[in-house]
């Protein structure tokens, strides 16, 4: 596998009753010393709430040197573009160039449709104002004097400064799966960041894409060398952060609950399947815990090539 990066549990930290931003900065600092290639931050201000993914990459980028850091992924439709694409220059530059921007339009929700009414965005809207904000920020990111007239947004003569530090801008990842998802991907990203249930749903996905881009992967584990344990604390993790049963939401999420050589051949699969970025959720309690054991248990059996 060439790339390993962690989520930064930030909606579990917030739901534990904690709002203190420097333990998740922390959790950021060790993972790189760990040897995780990367460290992400999801995105979700009303519907599970957490810190912003932005400001908090920031904090991270200042503290950090080596391991790239990305949004799992960012709503641009709850965000005007001049002013995301101004954030995350100037995020890129904190970091010396080592952002990547995962990008997504929020599954269909009760919870999410709330959240944008709550933001007055027409929930309906969310694609085409994904579509049109990647436009407008590589714009911005690549020129000055910047006109744009689309659906949702129109300006004229626009510069944002600084640029990004590097050439074009940070790659913009999108997520999702399904034909028109898939079409965005290769008509639009750098690279893709799904959630697919099955490396095998994944490989298929992977090749109508018929584009070159990075290909990832956002992936839940638990890991544990009691198997039923691992599968409880899951169970427990999705339900309490979804408010769904375990058997649906696994039904629609690259997930697994089991031993670190489990979990090692389980995401191998991913890897035969085509993925070279693996971002992993680690449903636990103790996040320090747990990501310690799973850079101690399960990153080595990647790093070494471990057959499955």
């Amino acid at each position: 596998m060439e790339f390993v990066g962690y989520l930064l549990p930030t909606r579990d930290h917030v739901a534990r009753g904690d709002h203190e931003v420097s333990p998740l900065v922390r959790l950021a600092r060790r993972a790189e010393e760990l040897g995780f290639d990367s460290v992400w931050a999801g995105d979700s201000p009303l519907t599970r709430p957490r810190a912003d993914p932005l400001t908090l990459l920031a904090a991270v980028a200042a503290v950090t040197e080596r391991v790239t850091l990305g949004t799992a992924v960012l709503l641009p439709a709850l965000r005007h573009p001049i002013l995301l694409a101004h954030q995350l220059a100037t995020v890129d530059r904190i970091a010396d160039g080592r952002l990547v921007v995962g990008v997504g339009g929020g599954f269909p929700h009760p919870n999410t449709e709330a959240q944008f009414a709550a933001l007055q965005v027409d929930f309906s809207t969310r694609i085409s104002r994904l579509t049109e904000s990647v436009d407008i920020i590589r714009q911005l990111w690549t020129s000055t004097g910047v006109s744009f007239q689309g659906r949702h947004f129109a300006f004229d003569d626009v510069a944002i400064e600084p640029w990004p530090a590097r050439a074009g801008g940070p790659p913009i990842w999108l997520a999702g799966s399904g034909d028109a998802a898939l079409r965005r991907v290769a008509r639009l990203a750098d690279g893709w960041l799904p959630y697919s249930p099955s490396p095998r749903t994944y490989a298929r996905e992977l090749a109508m894409i018929r584009r070159p881009v990075t290909p990832a992967l956002y992936a839940t584990l638990c890991v544990d060398d009691d198997v039923s344990l691992a599968r409880k604390r899951m169970r427990t993790h999705i339900e309490r952060y979804y408010n769904f049963p375990l058997e649906l939401v696994e039904q629609i999420q690259a997930m697994f609950a089991g031993t670190a050589r489990e979990a090692a051949d389980w995401l191998r699969g991913y890897v035969d399947a085509g993925a070279r970025h693996v971002v992993v959720r680690l449903a636990a309690d103790d996040h320090d815990a747990a990501l310690e054991r799973f850079a101690a248990s399960v990153l080595p059996l990647l790093r070494e090539g471990v057959p499955a």
